[in-house]
């Protein structure tokens, strides 16, 4: 079930609300906490009852092992340790499985012969959301940072449907603690309309923007191998797909937030305009910001962070960015986005010790730095490395100015106006083309120069250190409010005919 469905806004959210706080009204909070529970597992069972089924088997053995460790820590901290490493060892295996078993397979028949029959394995949704969840949960019980949390408390952390899919990736003393205050049961005005403004944000983002925008780079990555895109189709479709990618992620991180916000519950931040990042060091403190902190606290950590000198410390921050690109996807692309990241922080981490962080200025640091950004983007958006290896050469202008065809295209236009270039595509694909340039257009003014979601809803509590952006946009609940939030609702519902999953659904 998406979150930018029909069957999502008009029938799941509003019922689940609905009774949430019918029986929020009791004076046993349990019922309300079962009702959300089950909601979730509905939530997850839509897309499919048999990996509901694995779900559940890994909220079991984790919860039973998770207890065991917490009773053990203290007398027998050797054995906590072990049944924690074998813990964490087991949902990296099961991760390992789904996930990496056919991109492992494929590379070992590379170098081997051997052929493995392991093209049958589906990848479960949201499985590398929640087995982190559950990681972080025995690894905290092992060090006592863990409570000792009933089963349904644990079950409801794991599974609560905003974050369950695609994050944010909330720490389990985050939020179950707020499933025990009395408040949340009670419908809260301010809490549903402030959630209801980062929904529908969320929503028209993914609709208006991210949607069409991104629709201009798909062709240029799917058909890089066999037509290498020339200077113009290169940098259009990498400008295309970080701004589809940026807005994509952007509007689910607004939803998730918006849908928690709506039953009174607080989520962390998730992304914070990484796009006008000055370093690599400021970016990855603004994009996905739950996974960075995972990544710090539960991997570079984990592996001895900078607490053994400058080459190890080198090492581990490499180490943990190869490791979060592989996490994002099954494939040498997805290593090589990871490793180039390993690579800027490391320069950039060279560059702040040598004294030169001030040197740049703000603009040119912050050029840079999407430049950067997106020359990786380019390795996470291809489908293969000669995709990816095309359009990066496209963009150092390798292969030309233009394509062929997008130069017929060209001159028709020059010769017979847009009657020539609707003679070759169409009224409807010019007509669609020339909306998502300007929507394109737009998108950049709104990144670079519009406040983010989080300080039009939240303001100065969400960014206290960031200049305050066109005050006129601040969210308050009032007519006005409600009114855009109905017509924003509106339009969506009017957009909602070929719904797109989110990117990050499939990692």
């Amino acid at each position: 079930m998406l979150f930018n469905s029909h069957v999502f806004i008009l029938l799941f959210l509003p019922v689940t609300l609905a009774g949430f706080f019918l029986l929020g009204g009791l004076r046993d909070m349990r019922p309300a906490r079962l009702w959300l529970l089950a909601a979730s597992l509905v939530f997850y069972g839509w897309w499919s009852l048999t990996y509901l089924g694995l779900l559940l088997g890994s909220l079991l053995v984790n919860y039973a092992l998770g207890r065991r460790i917490g009773a053990i820590r203290a007398r027998a901290p050797g054995q906590a340790k072990t049944l924690m490493l074998l813990g964490v060892a087991a949902n990296v295996g099961l991760l390992a499985w789904y996930k990496y078993a056919l991109f492992i397979a494929d590379n070992v028949t590379a170098l081997t012969g051997l052929e493995f029959a392991v093209g049958g394995v589906v990848l479960p949704l949201a499985i590398s959301f929640y087995t982190f969840l559950q990681i972080a949960y025995l690894v905290d019980t092992r060090n006592g940072r863990a409570e000792d949390y009933s089963f349904l408390d644990y079950a409801l952390f794991v599974t609560f449907f905003p974050h369950l899919i695609a994050g944010p990736i909330v720490h389990h003393h985050e939020l179950i603690p707020q499933f025990h205050r009395r408040a949340i049961y009670r419908f809260q005005p301010e809490d549903v309309a402030a959630g209801v403004a980062f929904f529908a944000i969320g929503l028209l983002k993914k609709l208006v923007i991210a949607d069409p925008v991104g629709a201009l780079a798909t062709p240029v990555f799917q058909g890089a191998a066999a037509v290498p895109p020339g200077l113009l189709e290169a940098w259009l479709g990498t400008v295309a797909f970080s701004v589809g990618l940026y807005f994509d992620f952007s509007a689910y991180s607004d939803m998730a937030i918006g849908l928690a916000r709506m039953f009174g519950v607080q989520f962390p931040y998730n992304f914070n305009s990484p796009y006008r990042a000055t370093s690599i060091i400021d970016f990855w403190r603004r994009w996905h910001m739950t996974l960075s902190r995972f990544l710090r606290d539960y991997v570079y950590i984990a592996l001895g962070g900078s607490r053994r000198g400058a080459l190890r410390r080198h090492a581990n921050l490499m180490v943990t960015m190869l490791l979060g690109g592989l996490w994002h996807g099954a494939g040498w692309t997805f290593v090589i986005w990871g490793g180039l990241h390993g690579a800027y922080l490391l320069a950039n981490h060279a560059w702040r010790s040598a004294g030169q962080g001030g040197r740049l200025g703000p603009r040119a640091a912050q050029a840079l730095t999407l430049l950067a950004v997106m020359v990786a983007w380019v390795f996470f958006a291809a489908p293969d490395l000669g995709a990816a290896m095309a359009v990066l050469g496209g963009m150092a202008g390798l292969n030309g100015t233009l394509q062929p065809g997008t130069a017929a295209l060209l001159g028709a236009a020059l010769q017979d106006g847009p009657g020539g270039v609707v003679a070759i595509t169409g009224g409807m694909a010019l007509l669609s083309g020339t909306l998502s340039l300007l929507i394109l257009g737009g998108a950049l003014l709104v990144i670079f120069a519009a406040p983010n979601t989080q300080e039009i809803v939240d303001g100065r509590a969400a960014a206290p250190d960031e200049p305050q952006r066109w005050r006129a946009l601040r969210f308050r609940p009032r007519v006005a409010s409600a009114c855009t939030a109905a017509a924003a609702f509106l339009l969506a519902l009017a957009l909602m005919a070929d719904v797109k999953e989110f990117v990050y659904f499939q990692f």
